[in-house]
């Protein structure tokens, strides 16, 4: 079944935000991603439906496919440079992949739907992208997202606060879509050498209780999966087994 038109921009909005984490490959003199949490692991730290409850389910990932060499890639960003550039970063940037994943959770008849990323990376370079993430979602007040179709909708932000940590970066997205209300919630936090994104995307309403409620999940699991806490610039201590994830 396809997706109604708001829900094919909303998705656009989410894959869009993922990259906040940076980009998809470690520069060569980035430490071993041996040092890093895997793939694996990270993913056992994702939210699963059984986590939001009964009526919840999880959205088969695909992997986006890279640009040719020397392509200019399009960005499904405008109207902020910043995320923009950090957009244009992750497609483009050579070298080895990065430990990532991620997962797409939907509501009954795809609303609401939350999204979660997780990237490892060297500590200096997961500072220099959590603080470009950070100003990019703090200098953004419009984003205007493309579907990849002839839609396009056009969010304002607004700061919020989601988490226990007032200071950890967060938007409220607005917009409309043929006439159908569009809102958004998105979260940035940091897990020692782990980010994490954090989208929660709703169709005619908005409830940040239930968008807060969901995203302390997502931390709560993340801090007790890889062992370590929000905010921390430790490595992770954990290391998941395959019976972890649930």
């Amino acid at each position: 079944m396809s997706r109604p038109r708001p829900i094919h921009t909303l998705a656009a909005a989410a894959a869009a935000l993922a990259v906040l984490l940076g980009p998809a490959t470690l520069p060569a003199s980035a430490v071993p991603t041996a040092d890093l949490p895997s793939a694996d692991q990270l993913k056992s730290a994702l939210l699963t439906a059984s986590d939001l409850g009964p009526d919840w389910t999880e959205i088969p990932m695909t992997q986006s496919p890279s640009p040719s060499p020397g392509a200019s890639p399009s960005s499904p960003v405008t109207g902020c440079a910043a995320l923009n550039a950090l957009i244009n970063m992750y497609v483009t940037q050579p070298g080895a992949p990065i430990p990532r994943a991620e997962t797409e959770l939907d509501g009954p008849d795809g609303n609401p739907m939350v999204t979660q990323a997780l990237a490892a990376e060297a500590p200096d370079q997961l500072t220099a992208d959590f603080n470009s993430a950070t100003d990019a979602l703090k200098t953004c007040h419009t984003i205007t997202f493309s579907s990849g179709t002839a839609d396009t909708v056009t969010f304002t932000v607004t700061p919020v606060t989601l988490g226990d940590r007032k200071d950890a970066p967060a938007v409220r997205l607005d917009g409309t879509l043929a006439g159908v209300q569009l809102n958004g919630y998105v979260g940035v936090e940091r897990f020692g050498t782990v980010a994490m994104v954090f989208g929660y995307f709703e169709r005619q309403g908005s409830n940040e209780q239930t968008a807060s409620m969901q995203y302390r999940t997502a931390v709560a699991k993340v801090e007790r999966t890889l062992g370590t806490q929000a905010d921390s610039t430790t490595a992770p201590t954990a290391a998941p087994t395959e019976g972890q994830r649930v």
